[in-house]
């Protein structure tokens, strides 16, 4: 069947049967556990996932594909929804592990992996294709210009596991940049902390990353600098862990609701 994809929706459907191979190699799921494919397209992955799994589900939202889903592929279930509305809570399983997949639109990565790491509790682990760039800033060490907002919270709420690039002609249309695939397995304990004060902290910091962090964070701190943090240093030279210590310090105090 025909298919136009829309560049309104981000949509590059991959065609590489052996990148598909690889990704559905790298789901440690067990065969009765719940995968949720986010993005399937027309199903180029998806009718692999169902011959492995037996409770597959996935989130599409536009009404083309769900047409040829619904045509082509049995032991499906659809959720016809934006990702960035869905409610996580719902779409996990009751009885299993939950595992997540997908090939995300360049243009909501970002929105998607943290409404993921929001949810982290749900999830076993996700295997998710991206931009390389962005991928690579998810896994960056710290004093490098990769490392980020992206990296500290990604680093704080799940271990990130760079698996194989994926170059622009395994996909329909091609994209203008390489793609990366990765896994992040949610195993990190607890924060000490809330997710909402973390992310304040550590985007005020990277807001002006080339300051110290002194300045940075003045905005959150005012003139309090508690002992054991060097505030001389720049944003990106700070660990993820201080980052939670801090947050955790302001919230200990009242300065952090």
């Amino acid at each position: 069947m025909s298919f136009k994809t829309k560049k309104s929706l981000g949509q590059h459907f991959l065609t590489d049967n052996n990148i598909i191979y690889k990704i559905v190699d790298a789901i440690k799921a067990e065969k009765s556990d719940r995968i949720i494919e986010i993005g399937p397209g027309t199903g180029a992955l998806t009718k692999y996932l169902v011959q492995k799994y037996d409770d597959v589900h996935v989130i599409e939202v536009d009404q083309r594909a769900i047409d040829v889903l619904e045509t082509e592929i049995e032991g499906i279930t659809i959720h016809q929804q934006d990702v960035l509305k869905v409610d996580w809570n719902e779409l996990i399983s009751k009885k299993g592990k939950t595992y997540v997949v997908g090939n995300l639109p360049y243009y909501i990565t970002s929105p998607i992996l943290f409404s993921l790491l929001e949810h982290r509790e749900l999830f076993e682990d996700a295997i998710l294709m991206m931009q390389k760039e962005v991928a690579e800033r998810l896994a960056a060490d710290i004093s490098t210009k990769a490392y980020g907002i992206l990296s500290v919270q990604t680093q704080l709420m799940s271990s990130v596991e760079l698996l194989f690039d994926v170059s622009p002609n395994s996909f329909t249309p091609p994209p203008k940049v390489q793609s990366t695939v990765l896994r992040l397995t949610f195993d990190k304990p607890a924060l000490g902390c809330s997710d909402k004060n973390l992310k304040t902290v550590v985007r005020t910091a990277f807001n002006q990353r080339r300051k110290k962090i002194s300045n940075s964070l003045k905005p959150v701190l005012g003139d309090h600098q508690p002992e054991g943090y060097d505030f001389d240093l720049r944003p990106e030279n700070w660990e993820p862990a201080t980052y939670a210590k801090l947050t955790a310090h302001l919230e200990t105090i009242g300065m952090m609701e």
